[in-house]
């Protein structure tokens, strides 16, 4: 999706303005970016360079010998130049899902359509009538209170309930070309429970209002030959959870990059690294 429209860059990631003038509220997704420790992506970097040397082992001979600094350089540069990738594919399957849900034209995009059908074949499988059912689409939710803001994908009507009773589903889109439909990952759950549990939701003209209670959350993994719309939890064990990040966060982001020295008072250069 496109950055929301309050949402800032800033050298310790994503950050909210308040339209109403208060602090700056950190991201959701820069929290969990943050705090949430990845062990997968080194072997999976591994992998991608591995596999670029692997396919043409001869060149990159040569090239270790005749140029290996700018080898280095490709060759480390892969893994954020596929993420890169990914992530603008990402963005333009989410303004496209977008403007399908709110009936407006989108540029033609062969990479992104297979994921639209997709997405129009879940919207049919659950018979979801986009002018009534639809309650938001890529609206910013807040709270204040713990600092923090996000944009939620998607609050739909689905008749999921006891007798078909309609629920208030957050529904958040994941795409990608080569994980499982199945792939759930370990702070998706935290993510969904800090949107779901945020008081308010910022309205079109920037004044806020309380955001509808959320019956239940999930996951709709979007791949170009199918789909899986997967719950996953996002109760109080969820958002203490992601409150336990959002602290970590806020103090790596504010720590010190640097601490004294510690050297014995009677140590010859103990007044000058006092001083220093």
């Amino acid at each position: 999706m496109t950055d929301p429209k309050w949402a800032v860059a800033t050298e310790r990631g994503r950050y909210y303005t308040d339209p109403a003038g208060g602090p700056d509220l950190i991201s959701v997704t820069n929290v969990l970016s943050t705090s949430v420790h990845k062990p997968a992506l080194v072997p999976w970097g591994a992998g991608l360079v591995a596999d670029a040397v692997l396919d043409d082992p001869i060149v990159v001979a040569r090239r270790a010998r005749t140029e290996p600094t700018a080898l280095r350089k490709e060759l480390v540069a892969i893994p954020r130049q596929y993420t890169e990738r990914a992530q603008n594919l990402g963005t333009r399957i989410h303004n496209r899902a977008q403007a399908d849900v709110l009936g407006v034209p989108y540029p033609a995009d062969p990479e992104v359509e297979p994921y639209a059908r997709q997405l129009a074949r879940w919207f049919r499988l659950w018979h979801v009538d986009l002018a009534n059912d639809v309650e938001a689409v890529e609206t910013t939710v807040m709270h204040r209170a713990r600092g923090y803001a996000g944009t939620g994908d998607l609050w739909v009507w689905l008749r999921s309930g006891r007798f078909r009773r309609r629920q208030l589903w957050l529904v958040d889109y994941k795409s990608s070309a080569n994980k499982p439909a199945t792939t759930v990952y370990d702070e998706q759950p935290l993510q969904l429970a800090a949107l779901r549990h945020a008081p308010e939701w910022l309205l079109p003209d920037d004044s806020s209002e309380p955001a509808p209670r959320v019956h239940r959350t999930a996951l709709l993994n979007l791949r170009p030959r199918g789909h899986r719309f997967i719950e996953v939890p996002s109760g109080r064990a969820q958002f203490r959870a992601f409150l336990g990040a959002l602290q970590t966060a806020r103090y790596l982001h504010t720590a010190p990059g640097s601490y004294p020295t510690v050297v014995p008072p009677w140590a010859p250069d103990a007044s000058e690294r006092k001083a220093a």
